[in-house]
């Protein structure tokens, strides 16, 4: 299939190139602030509001990562000259109304509120990128798929979650524990987000569907720091010290938070529907954390 990926340079769309380079026709289309040379596909360079070569070809499908704010679904859509024959969307769990107490399914009604800070803004810019995704494809009759990931993990994060972690571990021998930490979360290993968008690929089931991305174990800050020692050479945990913090001494002193710490934080999706339809089979956490810190400890140990 010819592929158009949106962004596709960082994390999660990094991982896709790789895996669908394998066997499909691939068109990154980003600003160009990393060569994608190296994977075997072609990189067209430019801002998705305005017109380029991308807009002048067909697509078998579009694969959108970076849909952050009002505006950037509609005009990639509307610029968009040729046939599409998919549109896969990227958007994040983080769209559901916020309850604490609800497990989201695909049908929970996403959040209307505006909350304050980048937090905020990256919820309202992806729920608005799901609505111009619904709106300009019901003119164009282009199909259309959500893919919704919980929290994505695993090599090329460039997000400061799981690594802040391995770093610290690895370079200064300590790891925090907090003592008060009652928040749960789900983790995705960035792999099985990859092969979820395979999944949805020309596959008619999957037209005018959302899925959330998620693994079945609900986690806790414990569970996560147990998985990451389990996960550590023996050589690595020598001398490992435990610095105990609540979790407002931790935000306090800058120690890192990047995961749900508080009961009112907690978020947890439902995956039936995902495993159902697609068939989404999820890396079991301690074999993830495995692949992620083996890759993460090459960085670090250099």
């Amino acid at each position: 299939m010819k592929l158009l990926v949106i962004g596709g340079s960082y994390f999660y769309g990094r991982v896709f190139v790789m895996e669908a380079a394998k066997e499909h026709d691939i068109t990154v289309w980003n600003r160009g602030t990393y060569s994608m040379a190296d994977f075997g596909v072609r990189q067209i360079q430019g801002d998705r509001h305005e017109r380029t070569a991308a807009c002048e070809k067909d697509w078998d499908a579009v694969i959108d990562f970076c849909a952050y704010a009002p505006g950037d679904v509609r005009d990639t859509v509307r610029n968009m000259t040729e046939k599409i024959g998919q549109y896969i969307l990227i958007s994040t769990v983080d769209v559901y109304e916020r309850d604490p107490d609800v497990v989201k399914t695909e049908d929970t009604p996403l959040e209307e509120r505006i909350f304050a800070g980048e937090a905020g803004a990256y919820i309202a810019g992806k729920v608005a990128a799901e609505r111009e995704l619904a709106a300009v494809c019901a003119e164009r009759e282009i199909p259309y798929t959500v893919l919704r990931p919980a929290i994505l993990y695993g090599p090329y994060n460039y997000a400061p979650r799981e690594s802040a972690y391995i770093q610290m571990l690895l370079q200064n021998h300590v790891l925090p524990r907090f003592t008060d930490a009652d928040g749960r979360f789900q983790f995705v290993y960035v792999k099985d987000a990859a092969q979820a968008i395979l999944k949805c690929l020309g596959n008619e089931g999957a037209f005018g569907q959302a899925y959330n991305l998620c693994e079945d174990q609900v986690l806790t800050y414990d569970d996560f720091f147990s998985a990451l020692k389990q996960a550590a050479e023996p050589e690595d945990l020598l001398g490992l010290q435990e610095l105990t913090f609540t979790v407002e001494q931790a935000a306090g002193q800058g120690v890192p938070l990047p995961f749900p710490a508080t009961a009112a934080e907690t978020h947890l999706c439902d995956n039936d529907k995902g495993k159902r339809e697609l068939g989404l089979v999820y890396t079991d956490l301690a074999e993830g954390m495995r692949r992620t810190y083996r890759a993460f400890r090459n960085v670090y140990l250099q």
